[in-house]
C-alpha cells in the first residue's frame, strides 16, 4: 500500500503529464481505440493511444515486461480520477485489454505471455469472444464446436452465435469440445483462433434497427496453434469461467486488470430530469420524480463508493464472484436512469429520428432500448442472482 504523501505525488506527477500530453482529440465523446486493425483511427485518438501505451497506462496494473506499469491497486483511482476530471477518454479498450489479456496473464504459460500480451496492451488486434452457440447459451457446457488435434495444429469446427463485433475483430478466443470421453465440463479448452483465415466466416445478424453488432461466426476447418489453448488443454471450463469474472468485472465498473479510465462520465441525470419537469418554486413540482431522482442519486453515489472500496480491497486482477453482484446493481441502476429519462421526456422520449426530437431527445430513446441488454450482456441478471446466491450468500442449491 502506498502513503499518503506517495499517492499525493502520483496525483500530482499524473495531473501533469496528462495535461501535457492528452490531446484535444481525445478527450469528450468520441471514438476510442479498441484494438481492431480494420478501424481506422483518428490522429489524436492514434496518438493518445501511442503515447498511453509507452507509459504503461493502457494496462496501468500489468507487468511492465508485458506492457503495463506495475500500477498498485490504490493508486490505479488516482489515475482514473484524473484521466475523467480533464475529460480524458480511455486510450485502448475492449475484450483484449480486458477479458483475453488478463486471463493470459494470470493462467497463461511465459511463452504465451510473451507472445500476446505486449502486442495487446498496444491495441495490435481486436478480439471477438466465442461462447454462446445456436444450441448452448446459459447451459454453455453444452457446446458442440470442436476442436481436433492434427500435428501441431487444432483444426476447429462448429459455429458461435452472438460474437459482438466479430466483423471487426482480429483474433477469437473460442471455447471448444477437445474430449469426448470426459465429463461435459472437463473436456472443453479454451483457445484463441486468428480470424484471417478462410476457416472463419462471419455472417452479421441483422436487428430491427439495421446495425450489426452481433454476428454468428462460422468455422470450417479453421487452424490454431495447439500452444496457444489458455489454462492447459480440457481444462477451459476453469478458464473461460475465470474469463468471465474479467468481463463482469469490466462491466461492474471495477476492472483493474485492463483499462477502465475514462468509462465514467460527468452523470448528468439531474439536468435532463429538471429540463423536462415543472419546476415549481426552485424544485420539481412532482414529488414522486422528487422522490425518484433522489432515490437514483443515493444509489448511483453507494454504487461509486463501492466500485471504489472494491478496486482498493481487491489484490487478485479481478475480483472473484463479488464482480457479479457490482455487475448486477450498476445494470439495473443504469436501466432505472434511462427509464426516468424517458418517463420525464413524455412523449419526446420515444422518438427515434427527425422531427420533432432533438439529438439528446433522440440518444435518449436508444440509449433506453440499447441498455436492455445490460443485464443479458457478460452474464444475465438470473445467472447472476444465482451466482451470488450460492457463492457469495452460501445458499444451498
Amino acid at each position: 500500500m502506498s502513503t499518503n504523501k506517495e499517492k499525493e505525488e502520483f496525483r500530482l506527477e499524473t495531473r501533469t503529464w496528462l495535461q501535457t500530453n492528452c490531446p484535444e482529440g481525445a478527450k469528450g465523446p468520441g471514438q476510442t481505440a479498441w484494438g481492431s486493425s480494420k478501424i481506422v483511427l483518428e490522429r489524436d485518438v492514434a496518438l493518445w493511444l501511442e503515447r498511453m501505451s509507452e507509459r504503461g497506462w493502457t494496462v496501468p496494473t500489468w507487468p511492465k515486461e508485458y506492457g503495463g506499469a506495475d500500477l498498485e491497486n490504490d493508486l490505479y483511482p488516482i489515475l482514473i480520477q484524473e484521466l475523467m476530471a480533464i475529460g480524458a477518454r480511455t486510450p485502448l479498450t475492449g475484450r483484449g485489454v480486458n477479458y483475453i489479456g488478463p486471463t493470459i496473464l494470470e493462467l497463461g504459460t511465459d511463452e504465451q505471455k510473451e507472445k500476446w500480451l505486449p502486442g495487446i496492451s498496444r491495441g495490435e488486434g481486436g478480439w471477438a469472444m466465442g461462447y454462446s452457440e445456436p444450441g448452448a447459451g446459459s447451459d454453455l457446457a453444452s457446446l458442440s464446436t470442436r476442436a481436433e488435434k492434427a500435428g501441431d495444429e487444432y483444426l476447429i469446427n462448429g459455429r458461435k452465435t452472438w460474437t459482438s463485433d466479430a466483423m471487426d475483430c482480429d483474433y477469437i478466443f473460442v471455447l471448444a469440445r477437445t474430449s469426448d470421453d470426459k465429463p461435459k465440463h472437463q473436456g472443453i479448452s479454451l483457445v484463441l483462433v486468428d480470424m484471417d483465415q478462410p476457416g472463419v466466416e462471419v455472417h452479421p445478424i441483422r436487428l430491427l434497427s439495421g446495425a450489426s453488432p452481433f454476428n454468428e461466426t462460422v468455422f470450417n476447418n479453421a487452424l490454431a496453434d495447439s500452444a496457444d489453448v489458455i489454462g492447459g488443454v480440457d481444462n477451459g471450463w476453469s478458464a473461460g469461467k475465470r474469463l468471465l469474472q474479467f468481463e463482469r468485472s469490466t462491466h461492474a465498473g471495477i476492472n483493474t486488470s485492463g483499462s477502465q479510465g475514462g468509462r465514467n462520465t460527468r452523470d448528468d441525470t439531474k439536468e435532463i430530469v429538471l429540463k423536462y419537469s415543472p419546476i415549481e418554486s426552485g424544485r420539481l413540482a412532482d414529488s414522486a420524480t422528487r422522490a425518484r431522482l433522489l432515490e437514483f442519486q443515493m444509489k448511483k453515489a453507494a454504487q461509486s463508493l463501492t466500485q471504489k472500496r472494491t478496486i482498493e480491497e481487491t489484490r487478485a486482477r479481478a475480483p472473484g464472484f463479488t464482480s457479479s453482484a457490482v455487475k448486477l446493481s450498476n445494470a439495473l441502476i443504469e436501466q432505472e436512469r434511462d427509464e426516468m429519462i424517458v418517463q420525464v421526456m413524455g412523449s419526446l422520449g420515444i422518438g427515434w429520428s427527425g422531427e420533432p426530437f432533438s439529438d439528446q431527445e433522440i440518444d435518449a430513446t436508444r440509449t433506453w432500448l440499447k441498455q436492455k441488454s445490460l443485464t443479458i450482456a457478460g452474464g444475465t441478471k438470473e445467472v447472476q442472482l444465482n451466482i451470488i446466491a450460492k457463492r457469495v450468500l452460501g445458499l444451498p442449491d
